[in-house]
């Protein structure tokens, strides 16, 4: 078939389309009476003239029924086991119907004298236009099909899945019915299956993978199991990731069934499958405690950790979520994303302002009401606060010292600082500003007061702003190279929702002074992770013994205050929580009447020109802070 004329077709209105089916559907109906009298008889029937519309007049009968079925609603591409069934049971209600019809026929005196129709062909007729009815369709759903295929044939990638199970082969329908993707085979573990075929399409073994992309030029892998383990599913990934092909993962069935996400949208592999780690449900009563009925405070809202806390605050049925923020975009984005979301109807207030002023904190505390606040605002990024270490520890430890003295005036029952394993035998004003700001909170929990402060320490969020994952897609997409510090550092890494999720739950553990600390399973290589961002995209790494790969690793030395492997317990000394991934620090803190001095000679400058006069004083209050 001409491929223009084809194109025209596929453009004609739909009621046009449905009248062809019609005119189709009725030759098929007469023919399969004429084919039932042939099949009886031994030679070609034509009726008298009484019998004439017995036969010829069955579409009149047919057609109504099929409309009021629904048979010219589906489309003829995705016909699929639904829709034979439908068809089939208005074939054989039609099939009922004209049997009566004939039934009367016979058995009527006035029609004695007329040709007989054997008993037979009533039988045969229902059989034969079931079987041409639903036959037609499929056999239309096929020409579609194939010349949608050799048309787009052009711009489709051809692809294999991974997992022939039930989500994989929903998988395979959908991509066979897609402009992008050409699904040529699976891939399945179990032996059981290999050499079957399964829609059309043959099952391999995972050994035969390597043969298929030489031969069948494939360029991407679907793992089409979305219910695997996060341990299985790193097995698959790494297994995947030696060979040259961009690897995509099905989305979760509770996320296709929200809409989130369509064939189109297939995931590059979720970089949270890297870490192998199944993560914990959290515990529904610690989850609420401090949230569900309360006025909630996010400091730094806009941030990747302070976004994340207000989308799971939302879902707590807080009474209220006040968004603080200095950034005015930042709030814009937070605000306007969570109103998309309120299913609740939540009151939401974006307020713009400093944890460093005390003066307006403490008036938006007091006039809300706030019960909890989860002070995320921080300045994280290490070579920035190197570069502006005055600042850095204003902000993080002077500031936090501001918003807690603000909780204590106001009366908020609890107070969550959002820490960081750079607070641990810092090497960087950013650590050691956190640090300082832990101890702050650690000795004012001494002190006499209604709040009851909780630190929550952890490392790296996978995604967040500023960190290795997105600068890395970054290169990746730039055609490299893709820049590493050092190729022995590590960092520990959890995705952000879970590292919120534990957050929230530390948060309502505390009794007033604890450090918890989330357990962030084995540290990543991160020249290994960036190997393998690499090789997901169906990319090489070009190196001495790959001279002829696409992206290079270069390695561009450690930055100031940069640490080969950081760690999340200061003194070792740790006590077991209700929820096995959160750990109670046990470590030494300093009293309030020898750190407040401290701080306020912190405060007599807020710009230090002298940078020795500020490491001197933040040593004091953190001894293990060695500079390199």
């Amino acid at each position: 078939m001409n491929n223009d004329f084809f194109k025209k077709f596929l453009i004609l209105s739909r009621p046009f389309k449905q009248l062809i089916l019609i005119l189709i559907d009725s030759v098929i109906l007469i023919g399969s009476i004429h084919l039932a009298f042939l099949i009886r008889l031994g030679y070609i029937f034509w009726p008298n003239d009484q019998l004439f519309w017995v036969i010829f007049g069955v579409p009149l009968i047919a057609i109504p029924i099929f409309i009021q079925f629904g048979l010219y609603k589906n489309i003829t591409r995705f016909f699929g086991f639904n829709a034979i069934w439908i068809t089939g049971k208005a074939v054989v209600f039609y099939a009922l119907i004209w049997s009566s019809i004939v039934f009367l026929y016979l058995t009527s005196n006035a029609f004695s004298s007329v040709q007989p129709i054997p008993r037979s062909v009533i039988f045969l007729n229902g059989l034969i236009s079931l079987v041409l009815i639903i036959g037609a369709r499929l056999l239309g759903r096929w020409l579609l099909t194939n010349l949608l295929n050799k048309i787009n044939s052009f711009e489709r990638v051809n692809v294999m899945i991974y997992g022939a199970g039930i989500a994989g082969r929903q998988l395979s329908t959908a991509l066979s019915q897609s402009k992008e993707y050409n699904p040529i085979a699976f891939i399945d573990d179990s032996s059981e299956i290999y050499n079957h075929s399964i829609n059309g399409l043959k099952v391999y073994s995972p050994d035969d993978l390597q043969n298929l992309i030489d031969k069948k030029d494939v360029k991407e892998v679907f793992i089409g199991i979305p219910s695997l383990s996060r341990t299985r599913r790193l097995e698959i990934i790494t297994f995947l990731e030696h060979f040259a092909v961009m690897v995509r993962s099905l989305p979760g069935v509770s996320e296709l069934a929200q809409g989130k996400y369509k064939v189109d949208d297939l995931l590059e592999v979720d970089l949270k499958d890297l870490l192998g780690r199944d993560s914990v449900k959290p515990k529904k009563e610690l989850f609420e405690l401090n949230i569900f009925n309360k006025v909630v405070m996010v400091s730094g809202a806009g941030g990747s950790i302070g976004s994340e806390l207000c989308r799971q605050i939302m879902l707590l049925k807080p009474k209220k979520l006040i968004l603080f923020e200095i950034s005015e975009s930042s709030l814009y984005q937070i605000d306007q994303e969570l109103k998309d979301i309120n299913v609740f109807n939540i009151e939401i207030c974006p307020i713009i302002g400093s944890i460093s002023d005390k003066d307006s904190a403490l008036k938006i505390c007091e006039y809300y009401g706030v019960q909890t606040i989860y002070h995320a605002a921080a300045y994280k990024h290490v070579p920035l606060v190197e570069y502006n270490q005055s600042q850095g520890v204003f902000n993080n430890t002077i500031g936090t010292w501001t918003l807690a003295e603000v909780a204590i005036d106001s009366n908020v029952e609890n107070f969550v600082l959002i820490s960081t394993d750079k607070a641990v035998r810092p090497t960087n004003y950013m650590g050691a500003s956190k640090r300082a700001a832990e101890m702050v909170l650690q000795a004012l929990a001494t002190l006499p007061h209604n709040t009851c402060f909780t630190m929550v320490r952890f490392g790296n969020v996978l995604d967040s702003s500023g960190s290795v994952i997105p600068l890395f897609r970054k290169q990746i997409k730039a055609g490299g190279p893709v820049t590493v510090t050092h190729i022995d550092i590590v960092r520990y890494f959890m995705t952000i929702p879970e590292a919120v999720e534990l957050v929230i739950q530390a948060g309502t553990m505390g009794k007033g002074g604890e450090v918890f600390v989330l357990d962030m399973g084995e540290p990543v290589r991160i020249h290994d992770l960036a190997e393998k961002m690499i090789s997901l995209s169906g990319l090489s790494v070009r190196d001495e013994n790959n001279p002829d790969g696409d992206i290079e690793i270069q390695y561009t030395g450690l930055r100031p205050g940069e640490k080969l492997y950081e760690e999340l317990l200061v003194g070792g000394e740790f006590s077991l929580t209700e929820n096995k991934l959160i750990m109670r620090a046990e470590e030494d803190m300093m009293a309030w009447d020898k750190l407040e001095p401290i701080l306020a000679e912190i405060c007599k400058k807020r710009t230090y020109l002298n940078t020795e006069e500020l490491y001197k004083l933040l040593k004091k209050i953190v001894p293990e802070f060695e500079t390199k």
